[in-house]
Protein backbone atom coordinates (compact mmCIF):
# COMPACT_ATOMS: atom_id res chain seq x y z
CA UNK A 1 0.00 0.00 0.00
CA UNK A 2 0.54 3.12 -0.68
CA UNK A 3 1.78 5.50 1.79
CA UNK A 4 0.28 8.86 2.25
CA UNK A 5 1.93 12.26 2.76
CA UNK A 6 0.34 15.23 3.71
CA UNK A 7 2.00 18.12 2.66
CA UNK A 8 0.75 21.50 4.18
CA UNK A 9 2.08 24.79 2.35
CA UNK A 10 -0.03 28.44 1.68
CA UNK A 11 1.73 28.73 -1.14
CA UNK A 12 0.30 26.62 -4.08
CA UNK A 13 3.50 26.72 -6.33
CA UNK A 14 5.46 25.15 -3.02
CA UNK A 15 2.53 22.32 -3.05
CA UNK A 16 2.23 21.77 -6.70
CA UNK A 17 6.14 21.34 -7.00
CA UNK A 18 6.83 18.54 -3.56
CA UNK A 19 3.61 17.02 -5.29
CA UNK A 20 5.04 16.46 -8.63
CA UNK A 21 8.56 15.41 -6.59
CA UNK A 22 6.51 12.50 -4.80
CA UNK A 23 3.64 11.45 -6.03
CA UNK A 24 5.57 9.26 -8.67
CA UNK A 25 7.05 7.20 -6.24
CA UNK A 26 4.62 4.86 -4.77
CA UNK A 27 3.23 7.83 -2.38
CA UNK A 28 -0.16 9.02 -2.06
CA UNK A 29 -0.05 12.60 -2.19
CA UNK A 30 -3.00 14.94 0.08
CA UNK A 31 -2.62 18.27 -0.05
CA UNK A 32 -3.51 21.49 2.63
CA UNK A 33 -3.35 25.28 2.36
CA UNK A 34 -3.00 25.95 6.03
CA UNK A 35 -2.79 24.20 9.44
CA UNK A 36 -6.19 24.65 10.16
CA UNK A 37 -6.79 22.34 6.80
CA UNK A 38 -4.11 20.10 8.26
CA UNK A 39 -5.94 19.87 11.27
CA UNK A 40 -9.42 18.77 9.44
CA UNK A 41 -7.53 15.90 7.21
CA UNK A 42 -6.20 14.34 10.18
CA UNK A 43 -8.99 13.87 12.06
CA UNK A 44 -10.91 11.48 9.05
CA UNK A 45 -7.63 10.49 6.79
CA UNK A 46 -4.75 8.66 8.30
CA UNK A 47 -1.41 10.34 6.94
CA UNK A 48 2.34 8.31 7.34
CA UNK A 49 4.22 11.71 7.10
CA UNK A 50 3.11 15.43 7.09
CA UNK A 51 5.62 17.63 5.57
CA UNK A 52 4.22 21.05 6.89
CA UNK A 53 5.37 24.73 6.16
CA UNK A 54 6.23 27.03 8.98
CA UNK A 55 5.31 30.49 7.45
CA UNK A 56 1.71 30.45 7.04
CA UNK A 57 -1.28 32.75 7.95
CA UNK A 58 -3.25 32.38 10.70
CA UNK A 59 -1.57 29.00 12.34
CA UNK A 60 1.49 28.80 11.50
CA UNK A 61 3.50 25.61 11.26
CA UNK A 62 4.60 25.21 14.51
CA UNK A 63 1.87 26.02 16.25
CA UNK A 64 -0.40 23.34 13.83
CA UNK A 65 2.35 20.94 15.15
CA UNK A 66 1.88 21.61 19.21
CA UNK A 67 -1.83 20.93 18.76
CA UNK A 68 -0.75 18.22 16.75
CA UNK A 69 1.45 16.82 19.39
CA UNK A 70 -1.31 17.73 22.56
CA UNK A 71 -3.76 15.70 20.49
CA UNK A 72 -3.39 12.05 21.64
CA UNK A 73 -5.23 10.64 18.28
CA UNK A 74 -2.51 12.47 16.32
CA UNK A 75 0.27 12.96 18.24
CA UNK A 76 2.47 10.10 16.45
CA UNK A 77 2.17 11.69 13.27
CA UNK A 78 5.65 12.23 11.88
CA UNK A 79 6.25 15.27 10.69
CA UNK A 80 8.87 16.89 8.45
CA UNK A 81 9.62 20.79 7.58
CA UNK A 82 9.67 22.05 5.03
CA UNK A 83 9.95 25.39 5.11
CA UNK A 84 12.37 28.61 3.96
CA UNK A 85 12.40 29.44 8.01
CA UNK A 86 15.93 29.04 8.99
CA UNK A 87 15.53 30.81 11.99
CA UNK A 88 17.33 28.90 14.71
CA UNK A 89 14.75 29.27 17.12
CA UNK A 90 12.31 27.81 14.85
CA UNK A 91 14.92 24.60 13.94
CA UNK A 92 14.88 24.47 17.77
CA UNK A 93 11.45 24.55 18.53
CA UNK A 94 10.74 21.84 15.55
CA UNK A 95 13.22 19.83 17.09
CA UNK A 96 11.50 19.81 20.53
CA UNK A 97 8.50 19.33 19.08
CA UNK A 98 9.66 16.12 17.82
CA UNK A 99 10.06 16.69 14.15
CA UNK A 100 11.94 13.79 12.61
CA UNK A 101 13.48 16.46 9.18
CA UNK A 102 13.75 19.89 8.55
CA UNK A 103 14.46 20.71 5.35
CA UNK A 104 15.14 24.39 3.81
CA UNK A 105 13.34 25.87 0.96
CA UNK A 106 14.14 26.14 -1.95
CA UNK A 107 15.40 22.77 -1.57
CA UNK A 108 16.62 20.46 -4.30
CA UNK A 109 13.87 17.55 -5.83
CA UNK A 110 16.79 14.98 -5.30
CA UNK A 111 16.99 16.11 -1.66
CA UNK A 112 13.31 15.77 -0.83
CA UNK A 113 12.74 12.54 -2.50
CA UNK A 114 15.81 11.09 -0.80
CA UNK A 115 14.84 12.58 2.84
CA UNK A 116 11.59 11.20 2.30
CA UNK A 117 12.42 7.66 0.88
CA UNK A 118 15.12 7.03 3.73
CA UNK A 119 12.38 7.98 6.86
CA UNK A 120 10.20 5.38 5.21
CA UNK A 121 13.22 2.40 4.93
Amino acid sequence: MNKRILIVDDDLMNLRFAEFVLKDNNYTIIKAESGMECLEIIKTTKVDLILLDIEMPVMNGIQTLELIRNNDKYMNIPVMFLTADAVLESVVKAAQLGAVEYIKKPFKPEELLFRVNKFFK
